[in-house]
């Protein structure tokens, strides 16, 4: 069993950076594949970046590539999503999410089991 927990979003002007933290309860966390997704309103939920439960490995979207780095801290049972440069289509609400074990189809948000509740990140221009 592992309950995300996002924090860390708000409002911010283009240009600026926010980071946003996942806080996992579960004593198994560090085995999990950690990824993050964000969705607006009447939009499909898409996939931004995840992490391999080593930590070795990560993965972006190509719309945030080179702006946005995930990490994770597994004593602390926390994954976090630095974003630079934000955009205003940066705009939406973020998810964290987990799966465990490996995926061949990370960026599938059917292949994740467990999700929070979500953070609201708002880009003004």
């Amino acid at each position: 069993q592992v309950q995300l927990v996002e924090s860390g979003g708000g409002l911010v002007q283009a240009g600026d950076s926010l980071r946003l933290s996942c806080a996992a309860s579960g004593r198994t966390f560090s085995s999990y594949t950690m990824g993050w997704f964000r969705q607006t309103p009447g939009l499909e939920r898409e996939f931004v970046a995840v992490i391999r439960w080593s930590g070795g490995s990560t993965y972006y979207a190509d719309s945030v590539k080179g702006r946005f780095t995930i990490s994770r801290d597994n004593a602390k049972n926390t994954v976090y999503l630095q974003m630079n440069s934000l955009k205003p289509e940066d705009t939406a609400v973020y998810y964290c999410a987990a799966h465990r074990g490996y995926s061949g189809r990370y960026y599938d948000t059917r292949e994740y089991d467990y999700w929070g509740q979500g953070t609201q990140v708002t880009v003004s221009s």
